[in-house]
């Protein structure tokens, strides 16, 4: 949860210190996000790609790498970052809209909004899949009128290096193909912590958006 925080806090600068603005690249935004993660917190080291992505880039699930683009006026980007914190890893993915258009921020907080209705939903589930889970995030991005973007919704989270599994092997996600129980321990008895990610997007529009943090 600190290491959630410190993460949030990165964020919150990059916004006062207005760096989200039409005109730089999404490598150079993000190169100055891990600049200012070094300055404000010492951080150098990353579990996963850092991804800043912006007009239809937003379409591009996390395992696809599109080319970079030119963050333009009254566009729509996301950051999705998994920082480490003294051994400990934080995952948080939030959305931006530059401008005014009104379907852009509808999107930014229909997905805000679906995430905390879809950690609200799991809190009162005591035995769930992962498959089960992501039916229903699925079936929520509908219910908002948008299509589920992501291949996952959410997946493992804990002290670095978390859980790994073998490529093919779902037990650890939010995924269609995971039929093990979320509310399982870990092999050694331990309670896990999961990230619930959402990826809300309108492929006619070429409009994405993603929010992620700490569901347990």
């Amino acid at each position: 949860m600190e290491a959630e925080q410190k993460a949030a806090e990165l964020f919150s600068a990059a916004e006062e210190r207005n760096l989200i603005v039409a005109g730089k690249s999404e490598r150079e935004l993000n190169e100055e996000i891990f600049a200012l993660a070094n300055e404000l917190f010492g951080i150098e080291k990353y579990w996963h790609k850092r991804i800043i992505r912006c007009g239809p880039n937003t379409l591009k699930p996390y395992d696809e790498n599109p080319p970079d683009l030119v963050i333009q006026e009254n566009d729509i980007l996301f950051f999705d970052f998994g920082p480490i914190f003294e051994d400990w890893e934080a995952d948080l993915g939030r959305t931006y809209v530059i401008g005014n258009d009104p379907v852009k921020h509808k999107l930014k907080n229909d997905i805000e909004h679906g995430w905390h209705t879809a950690k609200e939903w799991f809190g009162r589930q005591t035995s769930l899949t992962g498959a089960e889970y992501f039916n229903y995030v699925t079936e929520l991005a509908k219910s908002y009128g948008w299509e589920y973007g992501g291949e996952i919704a959410g997946h493992l989270i804990g002290h670095f290096p978390h859980e790994k599994l073998e490529k093919g092997n779902y037990r650890l996600y939010v995924h269609p193909e995971n039929h093990t129980d979320m509310f399982l321990p870990d092999a050694n008895g331990n309670k896990r912590h999961w990230i619930l990610e959402i990826h809300f997007v309108d492929r006619e529009k070429q409009i994405g958006g993603f929010f992620e943090q700490l569901l347990t």
